[in-house]
């Protein structure tokens, strides 16, 4: 009987566009895939490790398999397993600990024969080597309505408050070639809309090829009609991105997530971001001017250590006034190795609550506006799952609608005529 897997991603898209290319890797392989742990004869655990809660998090999250299942050969792979292998490792019950240099060949480092290894966990973590790389073929369709693709891996920032780099090593790009191909083993399998991701996408290089190149490659593969990239620093946009974006014949859709992390000059210096303030809001007034319909989102990292009132303040009133439609909240927590660990000053837990707590309220009056700003409108809904009667599914400007319908929506692009919000919630008929 063959073995059984079950995968389980922590943190963000690109860790999750990996743990699609495993569960190909392992079914081709010869695993089966468990939609439980309970089932499974092996257990991937996927890291994240860009806060010390996403550490916590993801040490609770393999304790926690460990007890619904310990006889299942336990591995843990992603960046909080590449910056701590040792603090993995010693997790009762971690049998394997595979770096991100090794994850991609996870399948190379299993044993033939899964056998729990108590007290003598394995670790492969290589250094992260700065070149292009290859990802597998796919032979199936991920089962997701949008799947994304890797194109690019790493940064080269030194923001003082991010070990991401660490993680993940210096930035590298795959090569179109691999990537159109990829593209086009989706779209023969239904695929829509493709998300592009990684790292740090805007910084995309490869064999003399930039993201724009990437985008252009993807919008010349039949029948896919939404291109999506998941998230793209500021110096990554440039104006023939923003072409792209405002041509109706071009896949690429109206959003785009770009961290700002502070509207405060000073913070965004001390932070050393490459940008300011008002070089990021000239940016996204003229994405938000050149482009119909667009969402803009962003991140915002409250409590970096020395922010007085005055600045956050100033974050505040950035959001409020600038063409932003949602903003993720982040509170600041030390991480070792960076350069902020070592600063003074630091927040204490009461004001980084209360600061989270406000941004995310300037945050949803933001997104309500933004919902509202569209009602009565007709737009093109890409369905994916119905739940609770309501078939689920986005706008290309990355409105979650729910519609009712007895028709098979999975995975069908439908006009849909948005008319009202409930509990947060857009409601469409069409």
């Amino acid at each position: 009987m063959a073995a059984r897997a079950f995968l389980y991603t922590l943190g963000c898209r690109l860790n999750h566009a990996e743990t699609d290319i495993l569960a190909q890797l392992l079914a081709d392989a010869g695993y089966l895939l468990a939609g439980r742990v309970e089932d499974a004869d092996l257990c991937i655990v996927n890291t994240c490790t860009v806060t010390r809660e996403a550490d916590a998090k993801s040490r609770k999250s393999v304790r926690a398999f460990i007890r619904r299942n310990p006889g299942a050969y336990m591995v843990v792979t992603g960046c909080h397993a590449h910056v701590r292998p040792e603090a993995m490792a010693a997790i009762p019950g971690v049998d394997l600990v595979v770096g991100n240099a090794n994850k991609l060949d996870i399948t190379a480092w299993l044993p033939a024969v899964l056998e729990k290894t108590p007290g003598n966990p394995r670790v492969k973590r290589d250094p992260i080597a700065p070149k292009s790389f290859r990802i597998a073929p796919r032979h199936a369709m991920p089962s997701v309505c949008r799947p994304q693709i890797k194109i690019q891996d790493g940064c080269n920032g030194h923001c003082a408050f991010c070990i991401v780099p660490r993680a993940r090593g210096e930035s590298r790009g795959r090569p179109l070639d691999d990537i159109i191909a990829e593209a086009r083993h989706l779209a023969e399998h239904g695929a829509v809309e493709i998300v592009v991701t990684g790292l740090n996408v805007g910084a995309y290089a490869c064999e003399g090829k930039r993201l724009v190149d990437v985008l252009d490659g993807i919008a010349g593969v039949e029948s896919i009609r939404r291109i999506r990239i998941g998230s793209i620093e500021l110096s990554g946009i440039g104006d023939e991105l923003i072409a792209r974006m405002a041509d109706p014949n071009h896949p690429l859709v109206p959003f785009l997530h770009i961290p700002l992390q502070s509207g405060s000059e000073t913070v965004l210096a001390r932070m050393g971001r490459s940008y300011r303030a008002g070089e990021f809001l000239a940016w996204i007034e003229r994405i938000a001017a050149r482009v119909p319909d667009v969402c803009l989102g962003t991140d915002v990292l409250v409590g970096f250590p020395g922010e007085t009132e005055a600045e956050f303040d100033e974050t505040g009133r950035f959001l409020e006034n600038a063409p932003l439609a949602y903003a993720h909240v982040f509170k600041y927590s030390d991480r070792e190795g960076t350069p902020a660990a070592h600063l003074p000053d630091k927040i204490d837990a009461v004001t980084l609550r209360d600061r989270g707590e406000h941004i995310r309220a300037v945050s949803d009056a933001k997104w309500t506006a933004f919902m509202q700003s569209f009602l009565g409108r007709t737009l093109g809904v890409l369905f994916e799952t119905k739940e609770n009667g309501f078939w689920t599914g986005y706008t290309a400007n990355y409105i979650p609608v729910f519609a009712e319908s007895g028709e098979d929506r999975a995975n069908r692009l439908v006009p849909v005529c948005l008319e009202r919000i409930q509990d947060g919630r857009m409601i469409g008929c069409g």
